[in-house]
């Protein structure tokens, strides 16, 4: 069976009937598709007349808004597929309602394939039926030129459930702010203006909801707030989120896509009120479960900036059946996020003339990461593990190959406020050292032009060691590797991270210093987001040890798979 990358699904059930069939139908369409899945409801339409069908408006009511919830609810088993739900026939109560529009809609992944659920007498691929089918997609959007054409009928279930409609209502998944009780039939309003805000980051299922309501109560303007700087620090894993420019690309291309009649204004949010706050020409604000409280102190703030209240719709949370431990039960960017965790982010870097027979990571994090612990971990595994913190003891020792060149740098300065960087013993003090150095950008760099290099060196001697021990995998445990540029002696860049309030708390903790010490420590160091930036892969330690264990077995287990094989 022919596998295509993006396809166009019409389905023609009434809405009642089709919800019971709706998973079988998806999972038989993400057989056939496998990137992104268009959606059209034309529910009532027949493909089995001698008339071509011709697109109609469906009226937007809230059982059209829960079954597009339930649909983008369903859809999420299907995590391969991008489905989006297209919106230019359903139409809110209005009466500035634009007509429908004549020409073909363009769509940002022409449609390969068109399939439907629309059951003929015998269950058969009957060609009239498919060729009225091909007709109508081609009618309405911008398909491939060769587009083939599917019906998905018997695939989803024959005679499992009755033809007429069940007449079993959706769960309620919509909540407008009103004292009057919503019914299924009820007609949604439509506003000129409204929004909608949140971090739309790897954008997924449940940003789909939230933002088809917005768009089918918006009848002129959407304004999108897409959250960044300040409003990303408590975010869980804030090293991983997509860069702002990026999360607005693809957030453009999806509304575009649905409801191109709209005008959409995307603007950073920068505080928890953003536009809706002071915008007077906007009247309505969808909002998610969790942030409805908010939605209520946007509608607070303008009362007492004297604007009126926004009418506020309130978003059900779509569950997520799949969730695994410390990740939410809701489908959530947050558990994406965790689920990058010891995956590979890059390709590998080329080493040609590292050893053929090793393959060498280079693991690195911020101070109180746990960089070391991981380290461990990966040893208990197979790896062996080249402590930099070690070499660079053997490197400074007397008679180490860093030992003169640094006594020879920094002079051993008898005078109180400047102290011996030598002990009484000859061995460096290197506390003192450190002092010299610390803020003084210079002699920094007079100290790591001499030390890094030997580290390096010993380094590779360590690397051989591993060869003769019968290892086929090195780590670099290294807290400066990429500023000391020692990426160029690896084939992947493993960084830990950690929130850095938890960072300062366990260097607190660990090292006796003060916060104000903690946090000079961290500021001198590349943060966890420009390690990251440059990483293979990424893990963290902020959950329980055993979690910690199965990130790292999960990195080794992809590593094994990856590392090129030894003849």
């Amino acid at each position: 069976m022919a596998v295509f990358r993006s396809g166009l699904l019409v389905l023609t059930t009434p809405l009642a009937s089709l919800a019971p069939r709706l998973a079988p139908i998806l999972t038989s369409a993400a057989r056939l598709v496998n990137h992104t899945l268009y959606v059209h409801l034309q529910p009532g339409m027949s493909l089995g007349g001698p008339a071509q069908p011709q697109s109609s408006l469906v009226q937007a009511t809230f059982e059209v808004l829960d079954f597009i919830t339930h649909l983008y609810a369903g859809a999420d088993v299907h995590r391969h597929l991008d489905v989006r739900v297209l919106l230019t026939n359903i139409g809110a109560k209005s009466a500035f309602l634009p007509p429908l529009p004549s020409s073909v809609q363009n769509l940002a992944h022409p449609p390969e394939v068109v399939l439907t659920d629309f059951q003929t007498l015998d269950g058969s691929q009957y060609n009239p039926v498919k060729q009225q089918l091909e007709r109508y997609a081609t009618s309405c959007y911008s398909c491939c030129p060769q587009l083939a054409s599917v019906l998905l009928y018997p695939d989803y279930g024959p005679g499992e459930l009755p033809v007429e409609s069940l007449d079993v209502p959706l769960p309620s998944t919509i909540r407008p702010a009103s004292p009057v009780a919503r019914s299924p039939k009820q007609p949604v309003r439509g506003y000129h203006r409204g929004a909608v805000g949140g971090t739309f980051d790897r954008l997924h299922n449940a940003h789909k909801v939230l933002l088809s309501v917005a768009c089918i109560l918006a009848q002129e303007q959407l304004v999108v707030g897409v959250a960044d700087k300040d409003l990303l620090k408590s975010k869980l894993l804030p090293e991983l989120l997509q860069p702002y420019a990026e999360r607005v690309d693809h957030l453009s291309e999806f509304l575009v896509d649905i409801k191109p009649s709209l005008t959409f204004d995307i603007i950073p949010l920068l505080d928890p009120y953003g536009p809706a706050g002071s915008d007077p020409s906007l009247e309505f604000l969808v909002v998610s479960e969790e942030t409805y409280r908010g939605g209520m102190a946007v509608n607070r703030f303008r009362l007492e900036n004297d604007l009126e209240e926004l009418a506020l719709y309130q978003i059900q949370l779509l569950k997520d059946q799949s969730h695994k431990e410390n990740e939410e039960d809701k489908v959530s960017s947050s558990s994406f996020r965790q689920r990058m965790l010891g995956t590979l982010l890059r390709p590998p870097y080329k080493r040609p003339e590292l050893p053929a027979q090793l393959y060498v990571i280079g693991l690195t994090g911020i101070s109180g990461s746990g960089k070391s612990s991981v380290a461990q971990r990966l040893k208990g595994l197979g790896a062996y593990v080249i402590d930099s913190d070690q070499l660079g003891h053997r490197a400074y020792a007397p008679g180490g190959p860093a030992y003169q060149p640094v006594v020879e740098a920094f002079g051993t300065v008898l005078c109180l406020c400047c102290p011996d960087i030598l002990h009484k013993d000859g061995i460096i003090n290197r506390k003192v050292l450190g002092s010299r150095v610390f803020g003084n950008k210079k002699q920094l760099k007079i100290l790591t032009d001499i030390v890094w290099p030997v580290i390096a060196k010993l380094a590779r001697e360590e690397m051989a060691q591993a060869m003769a021990e019968g290892k086929h995998v090195c780590v670099v445990d290294a807290a400066m590797l990429l500023e000391a540029g020692w990426q160029n002696m690896v084939h992947e860049v493993w960084t830990v991270v950690i929130p850095e309030t938890e960072a300062i708390r366990r260097i607190m903790e660990r090292d006796g210093l003060s916060e104000a010490a903690a946090q000079s420590r961290l500021q001198s160091q590349m943060s966890g987001q420009q390690l990251v930036d440059q990483s293979h892969v990424v893990l963290s330690t902020l959950w329980a040890p055993h979690v910690t264990q199965g990130q790292v077995e999960k990195a080794w287990a992809l590593l094994q798979k990856r590392m090129p094989q030894s003849p």
